[in-house]
């Protein structure tokens, strides 16, 4: 299959970033790449605006730029920013446009302070428009530009950015048919960092085959709403943000402006401007997102600002997470106080947090909603206080599937791994398991899943019946029979009978060998008996 436009791009970047970054890892390279190209997108973005707002009207020969520049020298600087940031929630000055960047490198006018005055610039006007802020401000604070990995002198590291920017600029930003398709050339280069990055890449992606699986089990019962009602997804651990993304394309005109809102939070910085920056390069409004920086067991979903949520938590529509597993937590006593977690008997042990994110998530989410949560599978199966856990989630009928995934699906680790799957409205006391852990394209370094096996656990989890070695439609009472162990092949038999051996068969072929053999000796013996060799 051809690659898109979009694909073949991001792998001429790829290659680009490959050229640049010396002694730079490809994990930290992509501090560069990706906000850069970021910047791209949202200078052409304002010229848009500018052209499309009647603000500008760019003579022949003029560049939207160059009309830019005319307009802040008619009616000051002051005005052509509130006027954008109150239609855009950010503006670029003049002088700092990706124009004005290109064309100085060009002419050889870069001089070192730049790069830093252009930032300083963006988050200073990011603050006009209230709203929007929280969602620009510091998006560049990532962008290290003492970096030594750039060049060990200021010289070095400005003729770097520089190249950086140059081979930006030579990419083509729209298709043959003039769509926009700088969010698809970033996401595809999201994905190759995170493939490259180790076991650091698992901590900003997802496998888009995964979050396609989480996607479409949160937005099973969509087909029935209104259309053009909104729905509202949360990600307690959203990474880079493409499983959010994933949801948007699942849902009924989930690409038309304001149908989906976005929640999310992440608790590395660096991913964080990430997730920012990647929905925004999907389309994605500033008033159509609310994305969050924090420790999401630390501190819970907040309302504003300065407040907790606890007491006035929001609740959304879906919940998808693929958070760190089995990772250390603050467990401390006073957690049971805490409402996301004092229903259910035991707090998750401090060494694995994994029920810690399963009750965080569930407490987020609304009585009609569905959650879908990737997890390691000892949380199938693990006793203690996450048995105590797991026992009162089943009671309490929340627990709706249970779906075993192949092993070495993730950046960064090589487990098996389980979608966990739950519902708050459950009028029926069984679970389905789903054994989709031996149907995966074998690949070098790491395992993919087909459409063929996606089509196949989701068709699965819709028709909810016993499919032979691969799901299995468990009562309540068998699940107490095993003593609350969700562990998959208690419930899936996968086992495969050997073929019966044909024992007559076998004697008359070992005693067919042995004439053949007997047969063979004797020719070996004649014929050394006419060579003159005696044994």
């Amino acid at each position: 299959m051809a690659q898109s436009k979009a694909q073949n791009i991001s792998d001429q970047l790829w290659a680009i970033a490959n050229d640049l970054r010396g002694t730079m890892d490809a994990s930290s390279f992509k501090d560069y790449i990706l906000p850069f190209l970021f910047y791209k997108y949202l200078s052409l973005r304002q010229e848009d605006y500018l052209v499309e707002g009647g603000l500008v009207d760019p003579v022949e020969g003029q560049s939207v730029n160059e009309a830019y520049k005319a307009l802040v020298g008619d009616i000051g600087l002051a005005d052509c920013l509130k006027d954008i940031t109150n239609e855009l929630g950010y503006a670029i000055n003049p002088e700092d446009t990706w124009a004005s960047l290109t064309d100085n490198i060009h002419n050889g006018r870069v001089a070192p302070s730049d790069y830093q005055r252009l930032i300083d610039n963006f988050d200073k006007n990011a603050e006009l428009n209230k709203e929007a802020a929280s969602d620009f401000r510091g998006i560049f604070n990532s962008v290290n530009l003492g970096n030594t990995g750039l060049g060990t002198t200021t010289t070095g590291r400005i003729k770097t950015l520089n190249a950086v920017v140059s081979k930006l600029d030579q990419i083509e930003y729209k298709d043959d048919a003039g769509r926009d398709i700088l969010g698809e050339i970033y996401e595809y280069l999201i994905k190759m960092f995170a493939a490259n990055a180790g076991k650091k890449g698992g901590e900003f992606y997802t496998p888009h085959e995964v979050s396609i699986i989480l996607s479409k089990l949160v937005t099973f019962d969509l087909p029935s709403r209104k259309e053009d009602e909104s729905f509202t997804v949360y990600d307690p651990t959203m990474g880079s943000g493409s499983l959010l993304l994933t949801v948007r394309n699942e849902v009924p005109n989930g690409d038309k402006q304001g149908v989906v809102h976005f929640y999310g939070q992440e608790l590395n910085t660096v991913t964080y401007n990430l997730a920012r920056m990647n929905l925004m390069m999907h389309g994605v409004t500033y008033n159509n997102m609310d994305l969050r920086n924090g420790n999401t067991l630390d501190r819970d979903w907040p309302d504003g600002p300065d407040a907790s949520g606890i007491d006035r938590p929001r609740s959304f529509d879906a919940v998808v997470a693929n958070p760190p597993y089995s990772a250390k937590w603050d467990n401390n006593s006073n957690r049971m106080k805490d409402p996301r977690f004092s229903d259910y008997g035991k707090l998750a042990p401090a060494s694995k947090a994994d029920y810690a994110f399963i009750l965080h998530s569930l407490y987020h989410l609304n009585v009609k909603g569905t959650m879908a949560i990737v997890l390691p599978h000892g949380v199938l199966f693990r006793g203690a206080a996450e048995g105590v856990i797991r026992k009162a989630l089943i009671d309490k009928n929340y627990l709706d599937a249970v779906i075993g995934l192949p092993a070495n699906l993730f950046y960064g680790t090589s487990i098996p791994t389980t979608i966990l799957v739950f519902k708050k409205n459950r009028l029926r006391r069984d679970i389905l398991f789903i054994d989709a852990s031996r149907e995966f394209i074998k690949s070098k370094n790491q395992n993919n899943l087909g459409q063929e096996h996606i089509d196949k656990i989701i068709e699965t989890y819709k028709q909810r019946q016993d499919v032979d070695k691969y799901a299995h439609v468990a009562s309540l009472d068998e699940i107490k029979d095993n003593d609350y162990n969700l562990n998959i092949p208690r419930y899936v038999d996968t086992f495969e009978e050997e073929e019966e051996i044909d024992l007559v068969a076998v004697n008359r072929m070992l005693k067919e060998d042995e004439a053949e053999i007997a047969k063979l000796e004797k020719e070996v013996a004649e014929q050394m008996a006419l060579l003159g060799i005696k044994e």
